[in-house]
């Protein structure tokens, strides 16, 4: 049973309280759209969650093992993985070796084999097998997301964080990642998407988490979240330019 315990999180950048005492647990496979204003923290609590940066205080707790003062990559080993709104593949690489390195970084001990044909299988699956031998640095913005999940796939982890995943993507490539998340989350997986779209995320969320200036602000179905009046206010009064809940 996948079982995320945040407790209590909180930030603070030198005077900026970025968060504020975050509260939520994930138990099971739970698919969870994470939203917010710019500035709400959302960006600051993923990276928490994965390591980059530790909490001020507070805890999280991923199973039974505390995560929150681990480096990245022992989190990535303790079952939660995460893609990146600007999308980071080894660029001098092929797509086919872009994949091998988290399953060689994890201590993969398969053959060359087995390997090579679960990389071919999540390439497959994700529509670019094609593009195996190509450089990463020749792949379109879209085709960078699609490589940047499929070495997700390759770690296997327990909880995965899609930051932005349809920013930029053609609408042909979006059905894939639609694809993506919905099979995996059908596999058991839990799943925090964050993003702007949110046709997006009201379609595919089953549950919404709102964060409003270093606050959760609320934490329950998307039909209920948005006509909560504490979110409505928060995005009536983001920035210009800010999507507000449809």
């Amino acid at each position: 049973m996948i079982h995320l315990k945040v407790t209590n999180l909180q930030k603070r950048f030198g005077g900026n309280h970025v968060l504020k005492g975050v509260n939520f647990e994930i138990n099971g496979p739970e698919l969870i759209g994470l939203i917010g204003p710019n500035g709400a923290g959302k960006t600051t609590m993923t990276n928490i969650l994965d390591g980059a940066i530790k909490p001020t205080s507070g805890t999280v707790y991923l199973g039974e093992k505390r995560i929150d003062q681990l480096q990245p990559f022992e989190v990535a080993r303790a079952g939660l993985g995460r893609t990146f709104q600007v999308t980071r593949s080894f660029r001098r690489m092929t797509v086919l070796e872009n994949l091998y390195v988290p399953a060689l970084a994890m201590g993969n001990t398969h053959g060359q084999a087995e390997l090579r044909d679960k990389a071919m299988g999540v390439l497959e699956f994700l529509t670019i097998d094609h593009l195996r031998n190509e450089y990463a640095q020749a792949l379109s913005g879209g085709q960078q997301k699609l490589l940047e999940l499929g070495r997700l796939l390759m770690l296997n982890p327990d909880v995965i964080i899609l930051d932005e995943p349809f920013a930029g993507v053609h609408p042909r490539l979006m059905e894939v990642i639609y694809a993506y998340i919905q099979r995996v989350n059908d596999e058991g997986k839990a799943i925090i998407i964050i993003s702007h779209q949110m046709d997006s995320i009201f379609s595919l969320s089953q549950r919404l988490l709102v964060l409003n200036f270093g606050d959760l602000i609320a934490d329950g179905p998307p039909e209920d979240v948005k006509n909560d009046p504490a979110v409505i206010e928060a995005y009536l009064g983001a920035e210009e330019g800010e999507e507000a809940p449809a």
